[in-house]
């Protein structure tokens, strides 16, 4: 064959693999079918709810009983297995108090793992005692477990930062709604579906529980109990006294909204009152010395040129 020929039959085995690749590639990008199904049956909870749980089973099937007995030997030292579940609850994570001790366990190793590679590295290069490197790898493996600990706490922080600023607006929605007519469970139905975020997902569940037969008041009584935000827990206890006695709601959640507006408003000068003493250290410390430099230093050249 000429290398023509040759050429050809290159050519076309590339654009055929290049064909084969970006349709596999537009296969794979297609919507799913959970995700095209899921919208449309409000009752259930989207598996992609809990990421870190999925991880954390398929984690623990491999590495079987090993890494169940080390999560339960973390709970053993550190207990406080109803402080966990609470901020677990509080954080949206979904998850168990095993798995998240599983996640411990698996951040320790993480800790464990680098500190024995820097380790390994070293005594490569300088052989010696190896007794300060094992200590250094096992206090990386509780560093990490705490470092897991605080991920928990900080993620609890962002979340209920997130249902603060949220709050207004459902607190709003969910007035105009109960003031056009609608009952308290409607207004709440339809407010769930207009609007997404962290507050949202908590009054799905509690609307969720509802349906299910728990009674209204009960519902929003147990969302007060499991929140860690006060305005979240007045909302609530707001809605089931509502709900019991028949007393108008729509004023209070307007009068709520507007309380939550003005605290916002004076966190946010606070913070401005704060930051503006922050914003004195480079003045002080940078501006001012270059500006007197640039004063004093052509009258210090002037008299030493006169000297």
């Amino acid at each position: 064959m000429s290398p023509a020929w040759w050429g050809a039959v290159l050519g076309l085995g590339t654009a055929t693999g290049l064909l084969v690749v970006v349709t596999r590639v537009l296969a794979l990008r297609g919507p799913h079918l959970r995700l095209r199904v899921l919208p449309y049956v409000r009752d259930l909870v989207p598996a992609d709810r809990a990421p870190a749980a999925r991880s954390t089973r398929a984690v623990t099937a491999v590495f079987g009983p090993l890494v169940r007995r080390a999560a339960d030997g973390v709970e053993r030292a550190l207990g406080g297995a109803p402080s966990v579940r609470r901020r677990l609850g509080r954080a949206g994570l979904g998850l168990s108090v095993h798995d998240f001790r599983v996640q411990q366990v698996m951040w320790g190793l993480a800790g464990f793992a680098l500190a024995a590679a820097w380790g390994l590295l070293r005594t490569w290069s300088r052989p010696g005692n190896p007794l300060p490197f094992v200590l250094l790898c096992a206090g990386a493996f509780v560093l990490g477990v705490l470092l897991r600990d605080q991920q928990l706490t900080a993620q609890v922080k962002r979340r209920e930062t997130a249902i603060v600023a949220e709050f207004p607006a459902v607190a709003e929605l969910l007035a105009l709604s109960v003031a056009a007519g609608e009952a308290p469970v409607a207004a709440l139905d339809r407010v769930v579906r207009r609007s997404g975020g962290a507050l949202s997902r908590d009054l799905a569940d509690v609307l969720g529980r509802i349906r299910t037969g728990e009674p209204v008041a009960d519902a929003f009584d147990a969302l007060a109990a499991a929140t860690g935000v006060p305005v979240v827990a007045r909302f609530a206890h707001a809605v089931a006294v509502a709900v019991e006695r028949g007393t108008p709601l729509a004023d209070v959640l307007h009068a709520q909204a507007a309380d939550v507006r003005e605290a916002g408003r004076r966190a946010l000068i606070e913070q401005a009152a704060r930051k503006e003493i922050v914003m004195m250290v480079p003045v002080v410390f940078l501006v001012l010395p270059v500006t007197v430099v640039f004063a004093f230093w052509p009258g210090v050249v002037g008299l030493s040129l006169s000297s």
